[in-house]
């Protein structure tokens, strides 16, 4: 059995899976599985795949379903002690696995951060998102719980990528992704994050991001009609869960603030659908027992986003009330 499973989903990423591939296969660590699901690629992203020789690649290949449902695929067959997760366009640091692998193990952690960096196609630059700024020192060369977070927990980057997970745990909790919406890493996160006991950093980029026209978050355009999704989602996980009391002031929100941001910044051919998919959460709120809380906890900015939203039969309309 492998100490680590990499899961590398793919989909049309013929420009960058073998630099990805080729950063799992030349790490200081050897002792991994790495799992490449293609998830019904229709370029030459296969071919580079099966170009490789190597006894501890396993493929999966299936027809698209998105990254959440090729992330749940590759775990159930993953045999790995621990998980780590790669982006198709991104790749790792040598020692990647070596450091995350010591930090987990050293501390018998659930899960262990590192910090991440991008890479722009010229020069690499770190990211505030990415820093673990918001633990200072006193939480580096320990195990911690996810309670003693300083700040708001969703202040933290939600990205699968920046940690390594004990794969017992993430069995034990029945962790899966969203499957069919993008921005499926937030609601898996913030489960995982306060499903776990014991947490560890290492303040040490193991990781690229690269950040080119097509990343995902790079470009606000119809995919980020899944944020009121995967808000929703998130909010059923919180009080399935009994943790909606405990963090309903930042949880409400951080829900409405990605629509929203994500509303303000798309091209206008999606604004429309966008609100009415907006609109159309707002309305199931309003019927629900929680409709108070959105009004007793959101902050005057947020809180007239909603009422405008509400009281606007469409996006024109919106916009007029809306300043």
């Amino acid at each position: 059995m492998p100490e680590i499973s990499v899961i590398l989903p793919v989909y049309n990423s013929q420009n960058y899976i073998k630099k990805s591939i080729e950063s799992v296969l030349t790490q200081t660590f050897d002792d991994f599985e790495l799992i490449i699901v293609n998830d019904g690629s229709t370029d030459n992203t296969l071919n580079i795949i099966n170009s490789f020789s190597d006894s501890r690649i396993k493929i999966i290949n299936q027809s698209n379903r998105g990254p959440g449902a090729s992330r749940n695929s590759a775990l159930k067959v993953a045999e790995g002690k621990y998980v780590m997760y790669l982006d198709s366009d991104d790749w790792f640091f040598e020692n990647a696995l070596e450091t995350a692998y010591r930090e987990i193990t050293r501390f018998s952690t659930d899960l262990t951060f590192f910090q991440m960096i991008n890479f722009d196609g010229e020069k690499y630059y770190p990211n505030d998102w990415f820093s673990l700024s918001q633990y200072d020192e006193s939480f580096e060369n320990r195990a911690f719980a996810p309670q003693d977070t300083p700040g708001s927990i969703f202040d933290l980057s939600v990205g699968v990528c920046q940690k390594i997970y004990d794969r017992e745990f993430l069995t034990r909790i029945g962790a899966k992704f969203p499957e069919g919406i993008f921005f499926e890493d937030m609601p898996f996160f913030f489960y995982v994050f306060l499903k776990s006991e014991r947490i560890s950093i290492v303040k040490e980029p193991l990781y690229v991001r690269r950040k080119h026209v097509k990343s995902i978050t790079n470009v606000v355009d119809e995919k980020f009609f899944d944020t009121v999704r995967a808000g929703q989602i998130l909010m059923e996980i919180f009080i399935k869960n009994d943790w909606y009391d405990a963090y309903k002031f930042d949880l409400l929100a951080y829900k409405i603030n990605g629509p929203r941001f994500a509303l303000r910044d798309m091209p206008l051919k999606f604004k429309p659908k966008m609100f009415h998919l907006i609109k159309s959460d707002y309305e199931a709120i309003k019927a629900s027992e929680y409709y108070e809380d959105f009004l007793d906890q959101l902050g005057p900015v947020k809180k007239k986003f909603f009422l405008d939203v509400l009281k606007s039969k469409d996006y024109v309309e919106f916009k007029k009330i809306s300043h």
